[in-house]
């Protein structure tokens, strides 16, 4: 067995819990703009350092989250959470800086049948509007990630070749970004061509930061963690009780669940700062709250240290 090698893990990665926003997006009967906020408070109680609260969105496109500044507002005394929120354009840009927002996440397609469908451009349009945002978030001292949706597979064109992938990073160096998230929106990556993909990506840039959103719609999610993190990524999106789902991707489920990942990493020795068993009752408050899960395996069976009595030994008959 010593030509065996030993998997290599990064010591501790950072969750981003992106609920309140790719989570609560997709439920199509209204959240009350109280439980929202009650929702997040209670996440800020397990450890969680990130979280992606909403999306400054015009309020007829996306209904659910029309009370951004509100929610947003309301819990600028958590202090110990580093808050972003999706902008797509100069005008919700500059109402996510007026609500308290620091850290900004900009909205783009890989192809451009989804850019279409999402933002009514193509792609190399949609990106090279994001330079007004950019100067706006910058005169404010506000800070700006980028991201890629449909990055591994598009439920229009299929596979997502990595040339078209670094054609967009290139383009988003040249805009001085210099964080970003790598979307499976629709569930269609798999391990090989994430750890490929990120090699090809880290190698062209290595100055980069990428982070991983993955929506766990084939089962492939958690797999596609271990692919990234064998290539040291050690930024990731999740999303409590797995729920999620973008409305501009046919089919789209939820994202991976906060508490699978969490669950799962730990198993393996990589920290998350994250205590476990409170995210899996906030899992269970929010379930209740929202009427359903997206498929949570923690909420399904549990950790794996819930182990159950030990059955007791039963004389033999006629002994």
């Amino acid at each position: 067995m010593s030509g065996l090698q030993e998997m290599v893990l990064p010591p501790k990665v950072t969750i981003c819990e992106v609920a309140p926003r790719d989570g609560f997006q997709a439920e199509m009967e209204w959240i009350p703009t109280e439980q929202k906020i009650r929702m997040i408070r209670e996440l800020a109680k397990t450890g969680i350092q990130s979280m992606e609260i909403t999306s400054f969105v015009h309020p007829r496109a996306i209904p659910q989250l029309k009370d951004a500044e509100e929610v947003v507002k309301s819990v600028q005394d958590l202090t110990n959470i580093k808050f972003r929120a999706l902008v797509p354009n100069v005008k919700g840009t500059q109402r996510a800086i007026d609500a308290g927002i620091k850290k900004l996440k900009l909205m783009l397609s890989a192809t451009d049948s989804h850019s279409l469908s999402n933002a009514n451009c193509l792609v190399e349009e949609a990106q090279n509007g994001f330079y007004p945002i950019i100067e706006l978030a910058e005169k404010h001292g506000v800070k700006v990630g980028g991201s890629i949706s449909v990055a591994f597979g598009c439920p229009y064109e299929g596979k997502v070749p990595v040339e078209r992938i670094a054609a967009i990073v290139e383009r988003y160096t040249t805009m001085g970004i210099d964080e970003i998230s790598l979307a499976d929106t629709t569930g269609m990556a798999n391990p090989k061509q994430v750890y490929d993909m990120l090699g090809q990506l880290k190698a062209g840039f290595p100055s980069m930061t990428f982070s991983m959103h993955l929506h766990n719609t084939r089962g492939m999610a958690l797999a596609n963690v271990i692919a990234a993190l064998q290539q040291g990524i050690v930024h990731f999106d999740s999303s409590i009780a797995g729920l999620g789902g973008c409305p501009y991707a046919p089919n789209a489920t939820g994202n991976i669940a906060t508490e699978d990942v969490v669950h799962a990493l730990e198993e393996m020795g990589v920290g998350t700062g994250i205590d476990l068993t409170a995210l899996i009752d906030v899992a269970k408050d929010v379930k209740q709250t929202i009427g359903h899960d997206g498929g949570s395996y923690m909420l399904q069976a549990g950790p794996c240290s819930q182990l159950h009595a030990k059955p007791k030994v039963q004389e033999k008959l006629g002994s």
